[in-house]
Order: C-alpha cells, then sequence, then structure tokens
C-alpha cells in the first residue's frame, strides 16, 4: 500500500485529470468513441464488436449478464482514493459472481470487469461524459445521466458516488485474464486497475478462493 503522503499525491493528480478533461475540445465529443450506443451505422451483416459500452450490449464474448438465482458466491469490493481492495479476484470458468461494491473514497469510482482495449476506449468515453456535465470529480448528476445522449448502465460496470454502494452480478464464459478498473479521467492511470484471472473449472471446482471476501 502507498504511504499517506504519496496517496495524498495519486489523488492530487486525479483530480487534476478530471477537471483537466472539461478542456476536452467539443469536436472529441462529437467525434470520439462519444456515445454508449455507438455502432448503430454498421450494415446488417456486420458483427458487433466486442465493447463494454451500449447499454444494448448485454453478452460478451468473455461473460454475460448473471442471474441472483446463479450466484455462487459473493466479493466484497472496496474502492478509496485511489485503489481496490481486493487488488486481485480469480474467478471460474462458467462461474456466477456477485460483486458488492462499495466506495469509501471522496471521489467518484467505477468498477468496471473488461479487457484492457475495453478499458482504454471507456475512458474516452468517461471524458465525454464529464464535458458534458454527467458528472464531476465528486458527483454524479443522475437526471442528465438518465436523460442525456449517453448512459452508464452497462451490466458490467457500476458508477458510485462516495459513501454509496452498488451491487453487479456477472457470469464468466471464457479462462481469460481480464482487469476490474477505475476508468474515471486519472483513475486508471493513478494505478487504479486490477487483474481479475478467469481459470479453468475441474468437475465444477471453483478456484481456491471461493468464499466470500
Amino acid at each position: 500500500m502507498y504511504s499517506s503522503s504519496v496517496r495524498r499525491n495519486i489523488v492530487r493528480v486525479a483530480l487534476c485529470a478530471a477537471v483537466s478533461a472539461f478542456s476536452v475540445p467539443l469536436s472529441a465529443v462529437a467525434g470520439g468513441s462519444g456515445s454508449h450506443e455507438h455502432n448503430e451505422h454498421r450494415s446488417a451483416n456486420e458483427p458487433e464488436p466486442e465493447s463494454a459500452h451500449g447499454h444494448h450490449q448485454h453478452k460478451l464474448e468473455w461473460g454475460e449478464p448473471g442471474r441472483a438465482g446463479e450466484v455462487i458466491r459473493t466479493i466484497e469490493v472496496t474502492m478509496g482514493d485511489i485503489y481496490f481492495k481486493p487488488e486481485k479476484i480469480q474467478a471460474g470458468e462458467g462461474e456466477t459472481i456477485r460483486f458488492i461494491v462499495r466506495n469509501v473514497g471522496n471521489l467518484v469510482h467505477e468498477f468496471n470487469i473488461g479487457t484492457n482495449h475495453m478499458h482504454q476506449e471507456h475512458r474516452e468515453e468517461m471524458v465525454n461524459m464529464l464535458k458534458m456535465g454527467m458528472m464531476t470529480a465528486t458527483a454524479i448528476d443522475h437526471d442528465k445521466m438518465e436523460h442525456g445522449d449517453m448512459k452508464h448502465d452497462d451490466a458490467n460496470s457500476v458508477l458510485v458516488e462516495p459513501g454509496k454502494s452498488a451491487e453487479l452480478i456477472w457470469r464468466f464464459t471464457e479462462v481469460r485474464d481480464l482487469e476490474f478498473a477505475c476508468n474515471v479521467p486519472g483513475h486508471y492511470e493513478a494505478g487504479m486497475v486490477g487483474v481479475l484471472s478467469v481459470e479453468k473449472t475441474v468437475s465444477g471446482a471453483l478456484p481456491p478462493d471461493n468464499q466470500t471476501i
């Protein structure tokens, strides 16, 4: 863990990055990865690319939203300024996990499960959300988030205000290495990212850390 002085510097950098997001040119909002509803101009026969973005997107190549009745394990995740606890998560192929995500920090944080490439794309969208006033470094404008052109409502991600909690249920369908990350501008770059490894199960057995965390 970082010392208190180092952590203060990290938080300062993250805040500066969030504030600087408001200086993004409007052309970036119009022409960037933009709305979570992009890809709408694909031809009918063109396959849907893997992406964490778009509330129309549900099943991904490596996982899909889980059902409460199929939950095998619950993992509690704490988000602070700027860290996750635990820093690593292990899942089994075919396992459905309920994540209880609590934000104990002073900033808005995100818990987002995806590939490194997906996180890169999503960080651009988060910058646009800041630019459009849908959120600040410390709060979410729920009215704009609900009625705006962009929405943060993907099944593999939750955006949580300080002092609040959220729940995410996900089923992991493929053996691979993923990341859980906070893509609020500046937070990923400051180290708010963890490793989520999905391992092959043997005769339905779970990874060794199959207890509630």
